[in-house]
Parts: C-alpha cells; sequence; structure tokens
C-alpha cells in the first residue's frame, strides 16, 4: 500500500455539511523524501523507502549520513517503507500529502500509549468479584481463580493476567479523510488514531 510517514499533532472537531460535529485527529503528512528505491533486480522486491522529520548531522551515524546523502537530503529521524505508487518516483523525490482526497478512505498505524503494568479490570476489563459483601476483603478488582485443580497441574497459555498494557503497533483501518490542507502539509482524517502527540504514524492509502 502506498502513503506517507506523518506526525499526530492532535485531536479537534469539525462540522460536515449536516451540521454534525465530527470528531477527528490532525496529521502532519509529509513531505517525505525518497532515501532509497527497492527493485525486483536488486532487492527482489519493488518498493520505496522514505523519510520524514530532519536531525542534525551530530545526531546522526557516519552509516546514516552517507545512506541519505545519496538521496541529497538531510538525515531523517524516521524511515519506512511503502509499496504500489501509481507514479514513478526517482531517489531524491519529494513525495507530499497531495497524494491524498478528501473523501477516501485510509489506514494509519502508529505505537499506542504507554500504560504501565495494569491489573486485570483495566487491561482486559474483568468485573472483579461482584459485590464487597459476604466476608469479601480488598478482592475486589482481583484476577479469581487461574485454574483448575491437580489436573491439568498447569496455568493454560495466554490466560488473562495483570501486565505491561499499551505501548504496541496498532493500526487503525478505514477512517475517512476529511480535509487536506496542502500549504501547511496536514491531513485531517475522521475518528482517532493510536499513540500520544508528536508521535510518528503511518498513513496508507
Amino acid at each position: 500500500m502506498s502513503g506517507l510517514i506523518g506526525k499526530k499533532i492532535g485531536m479537534t472537531s469539525i462540522y460536515d455539511e449536516n451540521g454534525k460535529n465530527l470528531p477527528c485527529t490532525v496529521i502532519q503528512a509529509g513531505p517525505c523524501v525518497v532515501t532509497q528505491v527497492r527493485t525486483e533486480d536488486t532487492d527482489g522486491y519493488a518498493a520505496l523507502q522514505l523519510g520524514f522529520d530532519d536531525k542534525s548531522d551530530k545526531n546522526a551515524s557516519k552509516a546514516a549520513q552517507g545512506h541519505f546523502k545519496k538521496a541529497g537530503t538531510a538525515v531523517k529521524r524516521k524511515v519506512a517503507e511503502f509499496k504500489s505508487f501509481d507514479e514513478e518516483y526517482k531517489l531524491g523525490d519529494t513525495i507530499t500529502v497531495d497524494m491524498f482526497a478528501e473523501g477516501e478512505f485510509v489506514d494509519v498505524s502508529g505505537t499506542s500509549k504507554g500504560k504501565g503494568f495494569q491489573g486485570v479490570v483495566k487491561r482486559h476489563g474483568f468485573g472483579g468479584v461482584g459485590q464487597a459483601t459476604h466476608g469479601q476483603h480488598n478482592r475486589l478488582r482481583a484476577p479469581g481463580s487461574i485454574g483448575a485443580a491437580s489436573y491439568p497441574a498447569r496455568v493454560f497459555k495466554g490466560m488473562r493476567m495483570a501486565g505491561q498494557m499499551g505501548n504496541e503497533k496498532v493500526k487503525v483501518q478505514n477512517l475517512r479523510v476529511l480535509k487536506v490542507v496542502p500549504e501547511q502539509n496536514i491531513l485531517v482524517v475522521k475518528g482517532a488514531i493510536p499513540g500520544h502527540k508528536n508521535s510518528y504514524v503511518i498513513v496508507q492509502k
């Protein structure tokens, strides 16, 4: 899928032509520079590597500096590969938010907000014990039984327990593009996308 690398700016809401209030997310999508062209002959598949968001040379390794120098661009903070572009692009070309149109649907993937170590009520939606009476003592948010008895004498794989929550790759599909602002590289999509403000996201169409 073709697409762009972007940065989540934040959420807002806008009114459509029918006066309905729509929740939406503002994304700074691009401009992205083609930093490498993958071909069937050399790599076994065809794709474009895009770079987004400049960083200074002193914060980059010599290998990274050399890689981006070939494309004639500054060192980038984020790179990602995309396939199936409609047009032919060469090394060093810039791809902008113009590739998206209002009304079409896109998929957005990013890293969700990390929630730390969470219990089963927050992490898996357990209901707790159900009441605080009948001699219950601080068991309200406890996980309860995690197995049977001497048979099977083990805990089954996949048992839902407390643990690290969030901070994982999430893709939200079929978000409608509400607005494209090419002058400011802004893409406005309906609904929420994963990640905190200023986190990098991949927008695919």
